[in-house]
């Protein structure tokens, strides 16, 4: 759009310079559109292009999903739909959203709406409205208020939307108090769009954030674990979760992050700022990520001390200290996520991630022996790139000299990891001889005793490495024998192997001992 000042445009100039901008943006979808806009003309009912498809189209950013307005009753639009559309789905019709499928574009119906909370509920009533003004006024911001009508293509700005997306500026139709009353997820939504568009916030839509925060309380779990992944997924996430700290909203779903900020706010303990660590960990994170944003990952990275708050000691010397703060720290992540409802993989992976993220500190300057380096790799499993990324990022020190002793060192890790891969299968580490062959040498059937022995195995193949299947079972002889492990005269046959179907041990363990010996019976080497 024009590098004219904002204030020099007039809002004629302003509004005809966009509506073109629009249109050349929109012109490979637009004869779609403007074929269902006249299919709705001719059934008596507007449609127009509203939302995000508007306002990314003006930024040039990708317009993936099409959002439109109607005047038509749900059962109306997929009557007018029908013949048109490939497919139609109703998931969202009890809110009056109806959406299609017609080539490789997902658009979504709406008919017009006022929606509004009743202060006791969890989900907001849908109220339908009555004009394209009157759907437009209940929108969250004015860079959202923003419509196209299909086919006339008249661009339809009543409040100001344009402008403010010159600016970069986030602000909503009327007071933003009537507007974060009606949906209380607006409020973190202006932090989401504070991220993803690198926009401000205007100062009195951020003073009413902060004096309603305690009104997201209303608002179901899923529905800000949502609006929260796409502003972690958003290119500067630090902005939005900045804006959620300093108003008070971080404390009604996330106050394991402004506990952060607070440690720091007591001067008794001299310390690290933990809450600008935490977010220049996460910054470093993104950073090195490999493509598409690693949720995992920026989750893990903001989640990483949380358990500092809760073991700060000051030590007899004056200094502070956090031991075990990465213990703590898992089950505070596992918990906070749980409550949010995120999936459960997502839920494990970042909390063992927080979990291991100090174990590299141990390191030192390579004094690890290759047992303790397979450890390593064993216990971060499929983790490991991004344990990797995330210790990497944990150096936020100013100290050069450090920070670089630091980074050679993990290098120097890297490198061992990479050449114990190059001699040995260190991802997949197993014992020498699988559960079959222990129970075949021992003469010991399926049955705790198998599982000791195999848990004996995979330790003497980490502590030593690989040492060929002769001397683990002559090992394996020594040791039953010490254990007093004899064989069974009136033992069962071993099971059949199934290598193909073999169960991992970490699985078997947590199961119990005899379920762990006899899934032990069917790993292969």
């Amino acid at each position: 759009m024009s590098s004219q000042p904002v204030t020099a445009m007039t809002a004629v100039s302003l509004l005809a310079e966009a509506r073109a901008k629009a249109l050349s943006d929109l012109a490979e979808v637009l004869p779609m559109l403007d074929e269902l806009g006249q299919r709705f003309a001719h059934g008596g009912h507007e449609l127009a292009l509203v939302g995000g498809s508007i306002r990314d189209a003006l930024l040039e950013r990708p317009v993936v999903d099409l959002d439109l307005a109607t005047s038509a009753r749900p059962d109306e639009v997929l009557k007018l739909a029908k013949g048109w559309a490939e497919s139609q789905w109703e998931t969202g019709i009890a809110f009056g959203t109806v959406g299609l499928r017609k080539d490789r574009y997902h658009l979504e119906i709406t008919t017009y709406r006022a929606e509004r909370y009743d202060p006791t509920s969890r989900k907001p009533a849908v109220e339908y409205g009555e004009s394209l003004l009157d759907d437009l006024k209940r929108r969250d911001f004015t860079v959202n208020a923003i419509a196209l009508t299909l086919p006339e293509h008249e661009l339809v700005d009543p409040f100001d939307g344009i402008r403010d997306l010159l600016r970069r500026r986030i602000t909503t139709p009327g007071r933003p108090e009537d507007s974060f009353s009606d949906d209380p997820l607006r409020m973190l939504r202006a932090a989401r769009f504070a991220a993803q568009l690198g926009f401000t916030v205007d100062p009195h839509v951020v003073a009413a954030m902060t004096a309603m925060a305690a009104r997201l309380d209303v608002v179901s779990a899923e529905r800000i674990r949502d609006e929260f992944t796409k502003l972690l997924l958003a290119p500067e996430p630090r902005r939005g979760l900045v804006l959620l700290v300093d108003t008070g909203l971080a404390d009604r779903f996330l106050p394991e992050l402004p506990a952060l900020r607070r440690l720091e706010a007591d001067r008794e303990y001299r310390h690290k700022d933990v809450y600008e660590h935490t977010l220049t960990v996460l910054d470093q994170a993104i950073a090195l990520e490999d493509g598409e944003p690693d949720l995992v990952l920026r989750l893990a990275a903001l989640l990483h001390d949380i358990g500092k708050p809760a073991t700060r000691r000051k030590e007899p010397d004056g200094r502070v200290s956090f031991h075990h703060h990465e213990v703590v720290g898992k089950k505070l992540a596992k918990a906070r996520l749980t409550a949010l409802k995120f999936p459960k993989d997502v839920v494990n992976d970042v909390s063992r991630l927080v979990e291991l993220h100090l174990r590299f500190h141990g390191y030192g300057t390579g004094e690890w022996t290759d047992s303790a380096v397979r450890r390593y790799v064993r216990d971060a499993g499929p983790l490991l790139d991004r344990l990797h990324k995330l210790t990497r990022s944990d150096c936020t020190t100013r100290n050069k000299k450090k920070a670089a002793a630091l980074q050679a060192a993990y290098d120097s890790l890297v490198q061992r990891i990479e050449a114990l891969r190059r001699q040995e299968e260190i991802d997949a580490i197993r014992p020498e001889l699988n559960g079959h062959e222990i129970g075949e040498i021992l003469g010991i059937p399926p049955g705790p005793e198998l599982g000791r022995a195999y848990r004996f195995l995979l330790e003497l193949r980490l502590e030593r490495g690989p040492i060929g299947k002769e001397n683990a079972a002559a090992v394996l002889r020594e040791w039953a024998a010490e254990h007093g492990i004899t064989p069974r005269t009136t033992a069962a046959p071993p099971p059949p192997r199934d290598d193909a179907g073999a169960s991992s041990p970490d699985t078997a363990a947590s199961s119990g001992e005899t379920r762990e010996a006899s899934s032990a019976g069917d790993q292969t080497s």
